[in-house]
């Protein structure tokens, strides 16, 4: 069997054409000398000339039975005629016209095949009655039935042909679909992961940005706040560099069934959250609508990272120091509201940037919805969870 599930072809199969032909035109020329010496019977005469170059041209007419089958077929059903009505035995003939119509069988289409075997046996059936003194239930209807058999078999053999055909073509169409697949999944999870990436070190770089520079105008004048500022350095750079492990560790998977295919990041990590930002110096009015409850993973994860981006955002390029966040969970959705003052005039700021592409990118692959802008003087982000999401395919 070959990787289509289908037997291999026999080793026969596999021969090249010509030494085929070689072989065939071998036997078809043996067969017919027998059939008219009959050596060893008492029916059995020496091979004269005239049998020699029947030979000769039987053996010479396989050689184009594939190029020219339908027209070979046509010669031979005269031949075939010719030599029977000069007295001479036409069944070198007879045996290169049975091999004809398998040929024609085998290379054709099932109409054009029984039409023109039936043709070349009812021509010459008629033919060498009419021509010669056999009867009409003689060797003819003998000769009109091996060439019916050899017209069956090659339409078998056509079938066969197409059929293995179909099926591997289906095979390879399969595979390229699957190679196609794994190459979207490879794609999709590279995506996933630069998401993540940017989540992680914009967040966490900016927090460690805000808190090195405070460090720096206090290290001599407030002690004590420089060493805060400076913990909360450390601390984001800690939470950066186990992102960061993370994330790698999922690059270096190789296989393992087992193994989580992506950091995961959750709204129960909220808190951890708020005080990072709030630590940043940006503080965050965080309001919840209806009981907190269980999320499907990959609409927990996108609405973690979503807020992550949105304050992220509202501290680097809002105005004030307060952003508020309105969580809502309702019966088939969770919605996030996330919003600040802005300073004039109003931009979208990030619109083109990796930040709000991001977050549109993960919204959507829940089949979500999102709109960031401005309202007012104030930036808005306000992105619709539908709980029957599914998460996106994993590799």
């Amino acid at each position: 069997m070959d990787e289509s599930g289908i037997q291999s072809s026999p080793p026969w199969r596999q021969v090249p054409p010509l030494v085929l032909d070689v072989v065939l035109a071998v036997a078809v020329v043996a067969a017919g000398l027998i059939m008219v010496t009959r050596p060893g019977t008492a029916e059995g005469r020496p091979m004269t000339w005239q049998d020699a170059l029947v030979a000769v041209i039987a053996f010479g007419l396989v050689f184009v039975r594939r190029r020219w089958p339908l027209p070979l077929l046509a010669v031979l059903t005269a031949l075939v005629i010719a030599v029977a009505g000069s007295a001479n035995d036409p069944a070198g003939f007879v045996a290169v016209t049975v091999v004809a119509a398998y040929t024609v069988a085998a290379q054709t289409n099932r109409r054009s095949a029984w039409l023109a075997s039936g043709t070349a046996a009812a021509v010459g059936y008629v033919g060498t009655v009419a021509f010669t003194d056999q009867v009409w239930l003689g060797p003819p209807l003998g000769v009109v039935a091996l060439i019916g058999m050899a017209t069956a078999i090659g339409d078998a053999t056509r079938n066969r042909r197409a059929y293995v055909a179909s099926v591997r073509e289906r095979a390879r169409r399969a595979e390229q679909t699957r190679e196609e697949e794994a190459r979207r999944r490879i794609a999709e999870e590279r995506m996933r992961i630069a998401r993540d990436l940017h989540d992680v070190v914009a967040h966490h770089i900016a927090v460690i940005n805000v808190h090195a520079g405070l460090a720096e105008h206090t290290v001599r004048t407030r002690t004590e706040q420089a060493e805060a500022s400076l913990g909360h350095v450390r601390q984001a750079a800690q939470t950066v560099l186990g992102e960061l492990t993370t994330i790698l560790s999922v690059l270096r998977q190789n296989g393992d069934a087992d193994a989580p295919t992506e950091p995961v990041r959750s709204l129960s990590q909220l808190g951890e959250l708020l005080d990072t930002v709030a630590a940043a110096g940006l503080r965050v009015e965080h309001r919840q609508v209806g009981p907190e409850r269980p999320l499907p993973a990959a609409i927990d994860q996108a609405a973690y990272r979503i807020v992550q981006e949105a304050l992220t955002n509202a501290h680097k390029h809002g105005i004030g120091h307060l952003a508020n966040l309105r969580i809502e969970y309702r019966a088939n959705a969770v919605v996030l509201d996330v919003d600040n003052p802005a300073a004039p005039p109003i931009t979208p700021s990030g619109e083109t940037g990796h930040g709000l592409i991001g977050m549109r990118e993960r919204v959507h692959a829940v089949g979500g919805t999102i709109a960031a802008g401005p309202a007012g003087d104030r930036f808005h982000v306000h992105a619709v969870l539908p709980m029957a999401a599914q998460p996106e395919s994993r590799l």
